[in-house]
């Protein structure tokens, strides 16, 4: 990835793991993206992008270069078949019309990572919103569209937050600024609500969230909002997104990720879970 995506279809968690194990076995047996082009009278580009999930892994092409690779029949059935799973479209794929393309790989990810890693300096992180604050932040940021179009975004996210819900949830931890608290976004019943709703959330074993309150002062972390993704699949490495105005950049080259980690850590250093509470607690106060 490490690179921007604007108006790319965006592949599911299956594909980028079949991309990977493509070119594990393309490496393991010695082959190289020629001798895989040859195979399939195709560019050497087509082979690196099915490699990198960036295209659809069309089961003829598949089967071929698993037959070129020496696999046997079941492994080549299996693989098939997986492929055929990883070309159908996620659930998000109804969100379409209201949802950019370069935005559908971040749910994707979202939906197949094992840990999530979040640091949110303007707002409340998406999955931990309530429907009244997410209908405050999108009708913000989308002041000529539709009712029904930000009625559908928050529907969106709202589906999206059910993950947390899930038997086999992912681990979440949200670092967010003080700023958050104070920003006021909707009425102050909404951020009651959403304040609320933060406390009880972080009751749950599985979130985290953290505060970086205002006496930090200058700390590595002030920068854009990001979200750091960790798979149990091996094939996957960890994957940092972050969003700008009109697109975002995914990045998975080791020293990036890394980078944002260490961020991660060191602003979760600056407060404690006991005084994130004690802020959110008092904050909820004042909107009362």
């Amino acid at each position: 990835m490490s690179e921007a995506r604007s108006g790319t279809s965006a592949p599911t968690v299956l594909r980028m793991i079949l991309g990977r194990r493509l070119q594990d076995m393309r490496l393991g047996v010695g082959a190289s993206l020629e001798d895989a082009a040859k195979a399939l009278r195709v560019k050497t580009l087509t082979i690196r992008r099915l490699e990198k999930a960036e295209v659809a892994l069309k089961p003829l092409y598949v089967e071929k270069l698993l037959e070129t690779y020496g696999a046997d029949r079941q492994e080549i059935d299996e693989f098939v078949d997986l492929a055929e799973q990883a070309n159908e479209p996620g659930w998000w794929h109804s969100y379409r019309d209201v949802v950019p393309s370069w935005f559908t790989a971040y749910v994707s990810l979202e939906t197949g990572a094992k840990t999530l890693r979040t640091y949110e300096p303007q707002y409340v992180t998406g999955l931990l919103q309530t429907p009244e604050y997410a209908h405050a932040v999108l009708r913000g940021g989308l002041p000529n569209g539709s009712e029904e179009e930000v009625a559908r975004r928050v529907e969106l996210r709202m589906r999206r937050r059910s993950l947390l819900e899930k038997e086999d949830a992912p681990t979440l931890w949200v670092v967010m600024e003080e700023a958050v608290l104070h920003r006021m976004v909707g009425s102050p019943d909404v951020m009651r609500e959403q304040i609320e709703c933060l406390l009880e959330m972080s009751e749950l074993p599985h979130i985290s969230v953290d505060i970086v309150p205002f006496a930090a002062g200058a700390h590595v972390g002030a920068c854009a909002p990001f979200t750091y993704f960790r798979f149990e699949e091996p094939e996957l490495p960890d994957i940092v997104y972050s969003e700008l105005l009109s697109a975002s950049v995914y990045l998975d080259q080791r020293a990036d990720v890394v980078a944002h980690l260490e961020a991660h850590s060191r602003m979760a250093l600056l407060t404690s879970s006991e005084d994130s509470r004690a802020l959110l607690n008092r904050m909820r106060k004042e909107y009362s």
